[in-house]
């Protein structure tokens, strides 16, 4: 019953981070929906770390190159989501008030991420094909 709390509380932070992002481009203030770019941040964040998980064998080892450049990319990824606001913000495309909701936005998507690889990504009996 834990994991089914744990799957709900997950989505509902997960709603939450989307509300952000949504409230970012849609207000009548901002209007502009430049940030949802931010999306594809979203989805392609993991694929790094189940390439690694996939290719490397050597559970038991600490450490190993390739979760160590998955690591890498997934790190630039997630940089370069909260960087892109930024940037639209500076030059002038989006407004400072939708970068900030998109960057609130961001923090609670990545840390749901996070989330469910910690929640559900531990244990030896952990099986994609049940989700």
């Amino acid at each position: 019953m834990a994991g089914v709390k744990a799957l709900v509380a997950l989505s509902f932070s997960g709603a939450i981070g989307l509300t952000f992002l949504m409230l970012g481009c849609a207000l009548e203030d901002y209007g502009v929906y430049w940030p949802l770019f931010v999306l594809i941040f979203y989805v392609i964040s993991p694929i790094p770390y189940f390439i690694a998980k996939r290719v490397t064998y050597d559970s038991d080892a600490t450490s190993s190159a390739c979760r160590e450049l998955a690591y890498f990319f997934t790190t630039g990824i997630v940089v370069s989501a909260f960087g892109l606001p930024v940037v639209l913000a500076r030059v002038d495309v989006i407004k400072w008030g939708a970068c900030g909701l998109v960057l609130a936005g961001n923090a609670v998507i990545f840390l749901t991420i996070q989330g469910f690889f910690l929640v559900f990504g531990r244990g030896d009996d952990f099986s994609w094909e049940q989700w």
